[in-house]
């Protein structure tokens, strides 16, 4: 399927700074942001929280809003 969406300015630069530094397409980021989205909803619906975690496994910051 193919999608045309439009996107502010702001997230148009971040999209393609990702891009870059991560060597993938738009396309293939996108997929990986809709993904890990997609998990996300899934860990909640379950009574799953979602957070960013230091290296020795201490929640560092809790992603709310999904």
């Amino acid at each position: 399927m193919r999608l045309n969406m439009t996107i502010s300015d702001d997230l148009a630069q971040a999209l393609d700074r990702m891009a870059a530094e991560s060597q993938q397409s738009k396309s293939e980021l996108l997929r990986k942001a809709l993904t890990l989205f997609e998990v996300a909803r899934e860990g909640k619906r379950e009574g799953k929280k979602l957070a960013l975690m230091d290296r020795d496994g201490h929640v560092e910051t809790e992603i709310v809003g999904l």
